[in-house]
């Protein structure tokens, strides 16, 4: 089930991008994802995903976030990104950060939305113009 999800997530991100392989440095695998959690409907199908991956120091990235089309709009992104922050928080992370595309407004808005602020391109994405990088600061009731 949770492969068939970032299987899906993996085919849009190759459709706006004219590539199969527009994923700077190395793709997450279940060897550096910390955890990953998949949302379902009622018949257990998966309809979002997302993981996080441990940048260490306190800070998490946040990973293969994916909701199926249909059910975009309907809250399940939240569910999940908010799931990510409180099991970060949990492992006592300080902060998320994440990247996406800027072929991904739909993205940007609902990661602004959600509290995450611009900061310079880290990692593998740094010198990359498609690459917009965000984070979140971790605070109890945040």
């Amino acid at each position: 089930m949770p492969l068939r999800c970032v299987h899906r997530q993996r085919a849009e991100i190759a459709a706006a991008y004219g590539t199969p392989d527009s994923e700077p440095g190395v793709a997450p695998s279940a060897a550096d994802i910390a955890v990953f959690f998949v949302a379902s409907d009622d018949d257990g199908t998966a309809v979002g995903c997302g993981g996080l991956r441990d940048l260490g120091g306190g800070v998490g990235e946040v990973k293969r976030m994916y909701v199926a089309p249909a059910w975009r709009g309907s809250g399940v992104a939240a569910r999940i990104l908010r799931t990510l922050e409180e099991w970060a928080r949990g492992q006592g992370w300080t902060s998320l950060r994440l990247e996406t595309g800027d072929r991904q407004p739909d993205a940007v808005r609902f990661y602004t939305r959600s509290g995450y602020g611009r900061i310079p391109n880290f990692g593998a994405y740094a010198g990359l113009g498609s690459s917009l990088c965000f984070e979140r600061p971790l605070s109890e009731g945040s």
